[in-house]
């Protein structure tokens, strides 16, 4: 058990979590100001980027890198100046640190070292997008970035399908007409809502159908980051779909196919056959299980 009382009146050194503008730069609390200030380090996912928005505010405290390629290297450093009474700031590009950004490694090992952890409220798009979609927003999923590879992301909707929650992808302008031509191929054509380049100059919301959506991104050229929300399953369908498909689970292999026998009329090659699709089980297996188990 881990009980962290973040705000005792004593000083103490913690891993601040901080968020940044994801486009404006008024997005930026004056807390978050604030910490990065009175910190001893500020651990940035790109140092250059990251200096901009210090040179903005006019803070001075220094920095150093920390991205999914040194955050191993970087962690006992970062967390051996906790430990010594020295604050560390962690901050991603833009918006929230850990969502789908660097930081949740970082968080994890300073909880699992008992070490404060302080999360600062502030930008997010995926929480933006969710709100200004016009969709559902409780229950909700976030994803994040879909796999690339064609295959691997269809799998991955199969998997979201029937998920009665509104559900929030983020995804690159180069990707964006093929995952919402797989997303109309496995989830089928739901209520939708693209935001683009949230908080920024170019800020777009463009709601409607999947295929609506799919049509309008054919036609225009896709720029900027997109957040994908999508409307959930129907719950009375997903009850259905869920009915459908669990109605064997506590049947044996040898129930199963029995039952496949005598409902539907079928050979005990045949019923084995369609037993084993059903369960995803080898054929063999299944055939055992019946004639020898």
């Amino acid at each position: 058990m881990n009980i962290q009382n973040s705000y005792r009146p004593q000083e103490h050194a913690a891993l601040y979590v901080v968020p940044t503008p994801i486009g404006n730069l008024e997005d930026m609390t004056f807390r978050a100001i604030r910490i990065l200030k009175e910190c001893a380090l500020i651990a940035a996912e790109d140092t250059r980027n990251t200096k901009k928005l210090l040179h903005y505010f006019e803070i001075h405290t220094p920095l150093i890198s920390y991205h999914e390629h040194n955050h191993q290297d970087r962690e006992k450093q970062l967390l051996d100046k906790i430990r010594y009474g020295e604050s560390i700031a962690v901050v991603s590009d833009a918006g929230m640190p850990a969502i789908s950004d660097p930081g949740s490694e970082l968080v994890q090992a300073a909880v699992r070292e008992g070490l404060d952890v302080i999360v600062l409220p502030g930008a997010n798009a995926a929480l933006v997008a969710l709100v200004g979609s016009g969709l559902t927003a409780q229950p909700f999923t976030f994803y994040g970035f879909l796999p690339r590879k064609k295959k691997d992301k269809k799998e991955t909707l199969e998997k979201l399908k029937l998920l009665n929650a509104t559900l929030i992808f983020y995804e690159s302008p180069y990707r964006i007409k093929d995952t919402l031509e797989a997303m109309e191929e496995v989830l089928g054509d739901r209520q939708a809502a693209i935001g683009r380049e949230i908080s920024k100059k170019f800020e777009e919301f463009v709601r409607g159908s999947i295929q609506e959506l799919f049509s309008w991104s054919k036609k225009n050229e896709m720029r900027g980051e997109f957040v994908l929300v999508i409307e959930g399953q129907n719950e009375a369908a997903s009850a259905y779909v869920e009915q459908e498909w669990e109605w064997w689970q506590d049947l044996s292999v040898k129930e199963h196919v029995e039952v496949l026998m005598n409902k539907e009329h079928l050979s005990s090659k045949e019923a084995i056959k369609k037993a084993a699709v059903e369960r995803k089980l080898p054929k063999r297996e299944v055939y055992q299980s019946y004639h020898i188990d």
